[in-house]
């Protein structure tokens, strides 16, 4: 018989094999996505696999693991598991799952922002010329992915040289009753105001359509015929015009650099690591003409193998991108051919990945390693010197190692209207500008102008989250910054202490310093102070003030732009817009009926009644708003 009061014995908490090992026993041999957590349900790596029950098993073995693997194995505390019908479709969950959850132990591409598009719009009678990016939902011809917005605007610039097309929008086309000036510098047709037909103009548009699809050689040719014959017209100034259009066709081709002859449509990928680090040089060929190029630095462990980057990296960056009939490599990545076969059941069309060994292609690839190479370089060189300055800040400050996230915090307002905080993050990468935030003052019991009282509103906003995801953690979450920079003085440093110690927080778990401008606001006199320390000033000439400036600048520019936001918002505000039961159709017909809330507050209860929507009951509470 045992004692119930007895203390019962804790059990032993299961390592990482012992949970991976009860998990196999269930698992199936299909193929599907599973997903190991740690502690906190902190999501540590996704992954696909031909045979769930093999390839989870292989992490229920002792020994013959990679550190990193080794380690993600001993942190795991649960897994979850998605089986499906093909090895395909695991690929493209995985890459899905991997860029929206980004896991700690995946190889993951970290610049992920939507190429831009050249959009030729066909929702008007006379279609206009624009850059874009995202969803494809208006009706027209895309052209691209461009590799940069530089790439596009540099086309479009061309574009409007040769064809004349209009970038104006509908409202200010519609507007016009003569030329603007875009017409004046021979850089738009003028179909607004009958300086060319519609027709004309849409024979304009066509032949633009024509040069982004690659019909640049038969365009021109049709283009010196048409010079010549209407010169041998005496038509002078129409063949001068011709001339003018062959000249800048002429320079943008010249621009694009090397444009292979056998290539129409192919995206060329070269990678080089060093170091411990990778970058991955992308080339886009759409229509036979180089559309740009770009470089990518993939977060990846050091022991992960070349091939195996790159093959985390092309299936996540098709995974919201139309993947090209071609991809050249320079290297054959991981399972090339399920990569294909997931490519082609995105694109609905058949995909070649191939790492040429002769020719042309290859010559592409050998340019594409060299801007790899030398980019990685660059990388590297501007690494090591963040490396060095972090250690000065880290020195400066007698931090336990060199911060990784650094959070600085400025307030703006004019005269105490529109109080607004902000707040930037920086990293060993640089600035991490999906991290910035900035804090609308909500508190009405603070003066207007109290920059304590709206330092101390920031932080209890920004920290008591930061206290409550920190909760029952045993490790600090990613969100938790190594130093808090304020911008000003004892005082700001001040009401922070008090805010952060009424918190919870315990003495020296922030490490939190202020720096004020120096006398006369000089910039290299600013002066530091911390808790419980005597302030200090840096030497001019310190690579840790250079780039504490730099911080302090950029969260003023931040909170500068957050305020001026607020305050544009107020001024376009309408006193309409406050009063219960108006909205926008009501508005529009009071405005056009009145001709400004101005004159909407100087009307009659009859007069209010005469718009349509407006009843008797809304007509006085209008009225009596304007003069409570």
């Amino acid at each position: 018989m045992t004692d119930s009061s007895a203390p019962s014995t804790p059990a032993p908490r299961l390592s990482g094999v012992d949970i991976i090992r009860d998990q196999l026993k269930r698992l199936p041999n299909k193929p599907g996505v599973y997903r190991m957590f740690g502690a906190d349900q902190e999501l540590l790596y996704v992954g696909k696999a031909r045979n769930l029950k093999n390839r989870v098993g292989s992490y229920a073995k002792l020994g013959g693991h990679t550190q990193r693997i080794a380690r993600m194995i001993s942190l795991t505390r649960a897994m979850e598991f998605v089986v499906t019908e093909t090895e395909t479709e695991a690929l493209l969950l995985e890459a899905n799952l991997i860029k929206r959850l980004k896991p700690r132990f995946n190889i993951l591409l970290r610049d992920d922002k939507s190429f831009p598009y050249i959009l030729i719009r066909r929702d008007h009678v006379a279609p206009m010329i624009t850059k874009h990016r995202g969803s494809k939902s208006i009706k027209g011809d895309y052209f691209g992915p461009f590799a940069s917005v530089g790439a596009v605007n540099q086309t479009l610039d061309t574009l409007q040289k040769a064809f004349l097309l209009r970038n104006c929008t509908d409202s200010t086309y519609e507007g016009r009753s003569r030329p603007c000036m875009q017409h004046q510098i021979k850089r738009c047709a003028a179909p607004c105001t009958g300086e060319i037909s519609i027709s004309d103009y849409r024979a304009l548009t066509e032949q633009a359509a024509d040069f982004l699809r690659g019909k640049a050689d038969n365009l021109q040719k049709q283009l010196v015929a048409d010079m010549e014959s209407a010169a041998g017209q005496m038509e002078f100034e129409t063949a001068a015009r011709l001339r003018d259009r062959i000249k800048a066709l002429a320079a943008v081709r010249a621009s694009q650099g090397i444009n292979p002859a056998g290539i129409d449509e192919a995206d060329v990928f070269a990678i080089e690591s060093q170091a411990g680090q990778t970058c991955i040089q992308a080339f886009f060929f759409r229509a036979g003409q180089n559309w740009g190029a770009n470089a990518f630095y993939p977060r990846h462990d050091s022991d992960d193998a070349p091939e195996d980057v790159l093959a985390a990296f092309l299936v996540q960056f098709y995974d919201n991108r139309p993947p090209p009939k071609l991809v050249l490599t320079s290297i054959e990545p991981g399972q090339s051919d399920l990569i294909a076969d997931a490519l082609e059941l995105r694109a609905d069309h058949k995909v070649e990945i191939r790492a040429p060994q002769r020719g042309e292609k290859l010559d592409l690839v050998k340019q594409a390693a060299t801007n790899a190479r030398e980019a990685l370089g660059r990388k590297l060189a501007e690494t090591q010197s963040q490396t060095r300055i972090l250690a000065a800040v880290q020195k400066t400050f007698d931090l336990p190692e060199p911060p990784r996230r650094i959070e600085v915090y400025d307030n703006s307002h004019i005269q105490g209207t529109n109080m607004v905080g902000g707040m930037i993050v920086a990293t060993p990468d640089g600035y991490d500008k999906s991290s910035y935030r900035k804090f609308n003052i909500r508190d009405e019991s603070i003066e207007p102008g109290d920059d304590y009282g709206m330092m101390r509103e920031v932080m209890r906003r920004r920290f008591g989250r930061l206290k409550k995801e920190n909760e029952g953690r045993e490790t600090r979450p990613g969100t938790w910054p190594d130093l808090v920079l304020i911008d000003g003085g004892l005082g700001q440093l001040g009401a922070v202490l008090e805010t952060v110690r009424e918190l919870g927080f315990e003495e020296g778990e922030l490490n939190l310093v202020s720096i004020a401008k120096g006398p006369d606001r000089n910039a290299g006199r600013e002066q530091f102070f911390r808790p419980n320390k005597a302030p200090f000033q840096l030497p001019p000439n310190d690579p840790a003030l250079y780039y504490l400036q730099r911080l302090r600048d950029e969260a003023h520019r931040w909170a500068i732009g957050a305020h001026r936001a607020k305050r544009s918002a107020d001024i376009t505000k309408n006193p309409l817009d406050e009063i219960e039961g108006i909205g926008p159709t009501r508005k529009k017909a009071l405005l056009n009926r009145f001709g400004s809330a101005k004159g909407v507050s100087k009307a009659k209860v009859s007069d209010l009644m005469e718009v349509e929507g407006v009843n008797e009951a809304l007509a006085v509470r209008i009225f009596g708003w304007f003069r409570s």
